[in-house]
């Protein structure tokens, strides 16, 4: 089954949906639920400096047997040591991964750099202009800080990734705004966190009665977690996401093959969301 790509500001290409090995691999071995991802479908490889386990992420796209350019791997930037430059830090990264090359790396926390982060930045074009990474971009940055970088840089960044979930939607609109304004791909973690993380909210009733009619429209069962991935495919957002099940992973990976939301049912979906405002991770 192939997986759409969504065309980055630098004219690369990235797989739309992404396993990520944050979460509940933090700090875990990596390797067979990465394996396992790579066998039911995922292309796109999520990873971090933060989560401790890049070693065996390399050991499962290793063990995976496919190869290097069927992939898409991502990596981002932890807290700098002294005397380290985000460059150094992602051939760190390589070596631990297996790789040659990642195809993004991100700026994981605006906080961990306060202060330095258009000097960061440039560290982080020139592992871009040497090939260590086909794209550069950032994660959880909000308006401020990418204005702050995107003054006088060679290269914006390609994608910020953010937690986004109807409970935050509304609050997000200005940096998504931002994001239009520079070609920035919008990526999405806790996409499906109202589901499993506060249960019985205000957007419960609405996921439900659309995953009861786009299951009858479909013929095929249809899931609450595709309601609302099916929301984020359909804005265009590059979604991140995780399971240690097989069977979870697939359906992931079927949200392309669910029938379209509606704009009524999009709208809603935003009314119920913006009832509430509450995020699930701290950064």
């Amino acid at each position: 089954m192939s997986i759409s790509t969504l065309t980055l500001n630098d004219g690369n290409q990235v797989p739309w949906i992404a396993f990520g090995t944050g979460t509940a691999l933090f700090q875990q071995d990596a390797q067979n639920t990465v394996k396992t991802a790579i066998a039911n479908g995922f292309t796109h490889l999520d990873g971090a400096q933060m989560y401790e386990n890049e070693e065996s992420l390399g050991a499962g796209i290793k063990a995976s047997g496919m190869p290097r350019s069927a992939l898409f791997i991502t990596t981002k930037l932890h807290r700098l040591q002294p005397d380290q430059t985000a460059k150094s830090a992602l051939q760190v990264s390589l070596k631990k991964l297996g790789v040659e090359y990642v195809d993004l790396y991100l700026v994981h926390v605006p906080g961990d750099h306060e202060g330095r982060l258009k000097e960061v930045w440039k560290s982080m074009e020139d592992c871009k202009r040497e090939g260590l990474s086909k794209s550069i971009g950032v994660s959880n940055f909000e308006v401020e800080h990418l204005e702050e970088i995107l003054e006088g840089a060679e290269f914006p960044p390609s994608v910020n990734q953010v937690e986004i979930h109807p409970y935050v939607w509304k609050s997000l609109q200005p940096v998504i705004a931002l994001h239009k304004q520079h070609n920035i791909v919008t990526s999405s973690f806790g996409g499906l966190s109202p589901l499993f993380r506060a249960p019985g909210g205000p957007l419960d009733p609405v996921i439900e009665k659309i995953r009861a009619r786009l299951e009858s429209t479909r013929g095929k069962p249809v899931s609450a977690g595709h309601v609302l991935n099916k929301w984020l495919e359909q804005y265009g957002i590059l979604v991140v996401t995780t399971s240690s099940k097989a069977d979870r992973m697939r359906e992931y990976l079927d949200t392309a093959n669910v029938p379209r939301l509606t704009a009524e049912e999009i709208e809603s979906i935003e009314i119920a969301g913006a009832q509430i405002h509450q995020k699930f991770f701290s950064n």
